[in-house]
């Protein structure tokens, strides 16, 4: 599998859209309805309605990337919400695209301390 660089910003786009649409259409998604700039040094990911498949559209510089991953037997499990567009990293998004409910997982706090010991 492709590993994405750290320093990516990530957008995943939560509702699910309409799988026949190509490059161009997904550009003008990321700038009309994610209000975002497709030629950002950002990954910009889909999924369709039955959630077993994920479209990712990158600009690498000289033209869109697009990639396409299908799930044969099983289903991603898409961040739940109300908002449109979710912030994830490069590693979050690489543990939805294998199979990990990032809305179940659960992080230790950070904590701020004022004086050690």
């Amino acid at each position: 599998m492709f590993k994405l660089g750290a320093d990516l910003q990530v957008y995943l786009h939560r509702e699910p859209i309409d799988f026949r649409a190509g490059i161009n259409s997904l550009a003008v998604l990321v700038q009309e309805t994610m209000a975002l700039d497709p030629f950002a040094p950002a990954v910009f990911a889909f999924c369709n309605r039955r959630r077993d498949r994920v479209k990712l559209l990158f600009f690498d510089r000289s033209g869109f990337v697009l990639i396409l991953k299908r799930l044969t037997e099983d289903k991603f499990r898409w961040p739940r919400g109300e908002v449109t567009v979710v912030t994830l990293t490069t590693e979050q998004l690489h543990w939805i695209l294998d199979g990990i409910d990032i809305d179940a997982m659960i992080r230790h706090p950070v904590w701020q301390y004022q004086i050690a010991g």
